[in-house]
C-alpha cells in the first residue's frame, strides 16, 4: 500500500516550518504513520528533529529513538510525550522565525562581511571544506544531511571562514526544501564572540538572494535570535520543544 502523502500532509497543514517541507516535497528525512491511506497520525523524522501531527499516537512517539528533538503540533501531542517519556526528556523552547522574503538589505549584510578581519578567509564550500567539516563534531551538522559531497554541491551551498587554512566557522544548509534551505550555521568553540557567525550568515544570505532560494531560519535559543535579528530577521514565536536523550 502507497502512502497518501496529500492526506499526511494536511495533519502538518499550516506548520510553516522548512524541515517538514523538505520532507513532504521528498527532499530528505522519513515520514511514519499509524495508515499509509488514510493516516490520522503522522511523524516526520528528519536529522535530529521529530515532527508530531494529527491525533496523539504511542505507538509512533515509541518508534522514535536515540538523541532527538521531539516537537509537537499541539497540547494533546505534549501531554503524551511528557507521559510518555517521564524524566526522559527535558522540556524547552525553540523560536520560530518568520519566512519574510523582502527583508534583507544588501548593503548591510555586504558591511558585514567588508569587516571580515584579513587574516580570515572567506570562501564558499568545496569538497575541501566539505571534507573538513565532516570530520569535527561542532562542524558535522553543516553536511550532514547530505549524502556526499556531489549530493552536496548539487543540492546546497555553503559559505565557510578559515584560519591558517583550517575551518573555524560556516553556514550552510540544513535542509533543502522547493525554493528554500534551512539555514545551520556554526562556528568552532575557541573562535566564538569574534562575529564570524555574522559573516558566514550574512554571505550565505546573499548567495541564496541571488539564486532565487529563501534562507529559511530556525532558532535553538535567544542568541540565534539575537543573530537572526542582526540578518534582518523578524521573531515569530517561541515553540515547545523536548529534547530526548534516549529511547
Amino acid at each position: 500500500m502507497s502512502i497518501n502523502i496529500s492526506k499526511a500532509a494536511a495533519l502538518f497543514h499550516g506548520w510553516d516550518e522548512a524541515l517538514i517541507w523538505s520532507c513532504l516535497q521528498g527532499h530528505m528525512g522519513n515520514m511514519l504513520l499509524d495508515h499509509d491511506e488514510n493516516p490520522a497520525s503522522a511523524v516526520i523524522d528528519i536529522g535530529d528533529f521529530c515532527f508530531f501531527a494529527g491525533e496523539p499516537n504511542s505507538e509512533l512517539l515509541a518508534a522514535v529513538g536515540g538523541s532527538k528533538l521531539l516537537i509537537p503540533k499541539d497540547q494533546p501531542w505534549e501531554k503524551l510525550i511528557e507521559d510518555f517519556y517521564g524524566g526522559k526528556v527535558n522540556k524547552t523552547f525553540r523560536y520560530a522565525i518568520k519566512k519574510e522574503p523582502d527583508v534583507f538589505e544588501d548593503e548591510k549584510l555586504r558591511a558585514y562581511i567588508d569587516a571580515l578581519d584579513q587574516n580570515y578567509d572567506l570562501r564558499l564550500f568545496d569538497q575541501e571544506i566539505y571534507e573538513m567539516a565532516q570530520k569535527e563534531a561542532w562542524s558535522a551538522d553543516l553536511c550532514s544531511q547530505f549524502k556526499s559531497f556531489p549530493d552536496y554541491q548539487n543540492r546546497a551551498i555553503g559559505a565557510a571562514i578559515l584560519h591558517e587554512g583550517k575551518l573555524v566557522a560556516g553556514a550552510s544548509p540544513y535542509a533543502v526544501y522547493d525554493g528554500g534551505i534551512e539555514i545551520e550555521i556554526d562556528t568552532k568553540p575557541d573562535y566564538r564572540g569574534k562575529g564570524l557567525a555574522t559573516v558566514c550568515g550574512a554571505k550565505l544570505i546573499l548567495e541564496c538572494l541571488e539564486r532565487n532560494i529563501y534562507p529559511s531560519w530556525d532558532a535553538h535559543d535567544l542568541r540565534s535570535v539575537a543573530l537572526a535579528e542582526k540578518l534582518g530577521y523578524h521573531l515569530d514565536r517561541p515553540y515547545v520543544t523536548y529534547e530526548l536523550a534516549e529511547k
